[in-house]
């Protein structure tokens, strides 16, 4: 005779193994120039920002940015999960040119130090690619549905999706002054199965939301 398990069961014990595959949360980099001074978030509640350096500043005396070429880093604590080369290259160049696009509008985008200037140092700490076949189906699979529609809601990360983390430090490009430094996680939103299909498409949603989270907050 068979024995039948309720169904509800069945989804609690898929969605923990579900909930086992998405990333671990960034850390304090120790090879950050900005890592003695970084500290928990108190004002982080869904885990996308949990370590931050703010000093008191008035972002409008500043209108033009210095954007540093993004640095990948290469210290034990990273956080890249199974990732080519080449893919992390790959990510660092669309960082650079999506964050440069997207703060273009604020800023005047420079190469030299001078009054109302920032510095932006951008650190690709890690990143996960998509599980190819998996991320799509756990999406549409019932436990995954669930799972991920929790997820959204919750404003967490989904399952078998990208991700990426990165480490931002902004300096006054004249005295050298950091000014705020913080390590975020980004990635899309759980129930965005379109940004499941390919390999760095997830990792590339979350840099496209993090440079926009970063122009509001130095508006």
């Amino acid at each position: 005779m068979k024995r039948s398990f309720p169904i509800a069961v069945v989804l609690a014990a898929a969605s923990a193994a579900i909930a086992g595959c998405t990333t671990a949360s960034p850390t304090v980099y120790e090879g950050l120039a900005s890592a003695g001074q970084l500290r928990p978030n108190p004002e982080d509640d869904g885990g996308r920002i949990p370590y931050a350096y703010r000093s008191n500043v008035d972002w409008r005396q500043y209108d033009k940015m210095i954007i540093d070429p993004v640095t990948l880093y290469r210290g034990p604590d990273s956080q890249f999960v199974k990732m080519e080369e080449k893919d992390k290259l790959a990510l660092a160049t669309y960082m650079q040119s999506q964050f440069t696009e997207t703060l273009r509008p604020r800023f005047a985008i420079v190469g030299a130090p001078g009054p109302g200037t920032l510095r932006l140092r951008l650190t690709l700490t890690g990143a996960k690619a998509t599980t190819p076949v998996l991320g799509p189906f756990s999406h549409f699979d019932v436990a995954g549905g669930v799972y991920n529609g929790v997820q959204a809601v919750r404003g967490r990360e989904g399952s078998m999706t990208g991700s990426v983390n990165y480490a931002v430090e902004i300096y006054d490009a004249a005295t050298s002054r950091l000014l705020y430094a913080f390590i975020t996680k980004q990635y899309p939103n759980a129930m965005n199965v379109g940004a499941t299909f390919s390999a760095l498409d997830a990792s590339k949603v979350g840099i496209r939301k993090g440079a926009d989270a970063l122009l509001e907050a130095l508006r």
